[in-house]
């Protein structure tokens, strides 16, 4: 990694398995950081050792969370946004209510939007903003219709503003992770032999780590990568792309 995270990142979500990893990682390179999530004191307990600036997220709607961005940061300018912020929801379109639809929508679509209205003002000397898509987003898999609209949502937003914002030098980015272990997934992965078979299942043979997604974002956000624009870094152990022999 190079020394290149020196400016102010921002990191929303701070507060979950991949938004702690990667605020850590970025304060180990010397990196400001704000960081912000809705949970006060799991927030308190994440940016006071790293000597972060904090604020609560009110709501995950776009342009209440924009606003709360704006204010959060000020006026000094940010070199990378990571949005962290997201949702797990596994149930059939018919099964989903309206109230789940909207959830899922608000917390990982929405939210990335609003981050993207504010992008012009907390990046005017250009940088890059990260989202958290999925490999559902693009492989097919049962029971992820909400989760998979919102995530292929992110893919599409990010390129889109991408190609709006090249000429300024702000770049957008997703990664995209399979199964990782987080406390989102651990009612999952407490399932009996769900640990083992969806590792066996990976072509890398275990599921992700916060820290797998958290140095791809990292990855992403460095300016010493500012030729990289517009891309979904598969960050999948090669799950949605390899299917190797038995």
């Amino acid at each position: 990694m190079t020394d290149s995270h020196s400016g102010t990142f921002v990191v929303l979500g701070a507060t979950g398995a991949v938004g702690a990893t990667l605020a850590a990682h970025l304060a180990e390179r010397g990196a400001s950081l704000v960081l912000l999530a809705r949970d006060a004191a799991r927030l308190r307990a994440v940016a006071e050792p790293l000597g972060a600036r904090h604020q609560v997220l009110p709501a995950v709607t776009a342009t209440a969370l924009a606003a709360t961005l704006r204010d959060a940061c000020g006026d000094a300018p940010v070199t990378g946004i990571a949005h962290c912020i997201g949702s797990l929801l596994l149930k059939p379109a018919h099964r989903t209510s309206e109230a789940e639809w909207q959830d899922v929508l608000d917390v990982n679509l929405s939210s990335a939007f609003g981050v993207t209205m504010a992008a012009p003002d907390l990046l005017p000397k250009g940088g890059a903003v990260v989202f958290c898509s999925s490999v559902a987003a693009t492989l097919g898999l049962a029971n992820h219709e909400a989760i998979a609209a919102a995530k292929a949502g992110l893919i599409g937003l990010a390129r889109a503003a991408a190609a709006t914002h090249a000429r300024r030098g702000i770049r957008f980015h997703c990664v995209a992770p399979a199964l990782v272990d987080s406390r989102m997934t651990q009612a999952l992965l407490e399932r009996p032999g769900m640990r083992e078979a969806a590792g066996k299942q990976n072509p890398s043979g275990r599921i992700g780590t916060a820290a797998d997604v958290a140095r791809a974002i990292a990855f992403l956000l460095d300016p010493a990568n500012s030729w990289l624009d517009g891309q979904v870094l598969g960050t999948d152990g090669g799950y949605g792309v390899l299917r190797p022999l038995a």
